[in-house]
């Protein structure tokens, strides 16, 4: 999948699921403060992105994630493993 795809799904369901105008999903962003996420938060996030991408993930996958681009590049990274 192509990293403009992930970012265009990414953006859809998040909006959805965290009801947040899509415009303010831009890669620069912190994650965690712009979707406001507390812990509970973070586990539906994580399993929203699993459903969406056919993933699995594990604590130490978000470690580094600070920015939506750190999500994406992840995303992307677990999406070639799979292959």
């Amino acid at each position: 999948m192509e990293k403009s795809k992930i970012i265009e799904t990414t953006k859809e369901f998040l909006s959805v699921e965290f009801e947040i105008d899509k415009e303010k999903i831009l890669p620069e962003n912190n994650l965690r403060e712009t979707l406001e996420l507390d812990s509970l938060d973070y586990v539906d996030l994580v399993v929203v992105i699993e459903e969406n991408f056919g993933l699995k993930f594990n604590g130490e996958d978000f470690v580094k994630v600070v920015t939506f681009d750190d999500f994406y590049n992840l995303v992307e990274e677990k999406l070639a493993q799979k292959k």
